[in-house]
């Protein structure tokens, strides 16, 4: 299945108390066009992804409703767009709202750890919209046993495309939801909740990579890149 297929397919689910940022559009947020902007912005990600051989998939739970739901990219915010533009070679990626940029603690925390590791990973959910409260569509929740269930296709097709040697359960939510779909994925702590050491420091094992104080840190992938 081709990244652009995937998408398509993507955009064709509608489910109860769910925003499908690939098919709808916010009222009080998004721009006239923001589900086009955030499928070419995922559609740019996944092939770049593909392009660079990522062989590793970093797997959370949902979508929420600061981050991916608004930029179309799993974990990732408005505030980090640009991070991912160099990440991945200058490919352009484009806002899908409007009035202030929006900022996600748990993206700034997955980006911090993305930069200091410098190689690009694919990053997913276990279900792949944002899921709300019935009345409340800014606000997250955990989506359902079902809902999970409804969209495993979603997942497995994603899998099959990128063919990667590994995946990385953020969270024990999403190790759990992807255990029960029959995926065997390593943990690591989330960052949200008093989380983030240990989430920086479960990845920075796993990939070999030495923590090192802020102010005197070796240079970033990105401001490498900028030099």
């Amino acid at each position: 299945m081709t990244p652009t297929a995937f998408i398509s397919h993507l955009a064709d689910y509608q489910l109860a108390a769910v925003f499908n940022p690939y098919a709808e559009r916010c009222p009080v947020h998004d721009r006239a066009d923001a589900a086009k902007r955030r499928r070419a912005n995922l559609c740019a990600f996944l092939k770049a992804a593909l392009a660079a051989g990522v062989d590793t998939v970093w797997i959370a739970r949902d979508l929420g409703y600061r981050g991916g739901r608004r930029t179309g990219v799993p974990l990732t915010d408005e505030v980090h767009l640009k991070h991912m533009e160099l990440l991945f070679g200058g490919i352009p990626f484009h806002r899908a709202t409007r009035g202030p940029i929006v900022a996600e603690r748990t993206a700034a925390i997955v980006w911090r750890v993305i930069t200091q590791i410098g190689r690009p990973v694919m990053l997913w959910n276990v279900f792949p919209f944002h899921p709300h409260e019935p009345d409340d569509p800014l606000s997250n929740r955990c989506h359902t046993r079902a809902e999970r269930e409804t969209c495993k296709p979603l997942l497995m097709e994603l899998l099959e495309m990128v063919q990667p040697r590994q995946l990385i359960a953020i969270g024990r939510d999403a190790q759990l939801a992807l255990a029960e779909l029959g995926l065997s994925a390593a943990a690591v702590r989330h960052p949200s909740y008093g989380g983030q050491a240990e989430f920086i420091a479960g990845l920075f094992r796993h990939y070999g990579v030495e923590p090192h104080p802020r102010a005197g840190k070796r240079p970033s992938l990105f401001e490498a890149m900028e030099g």
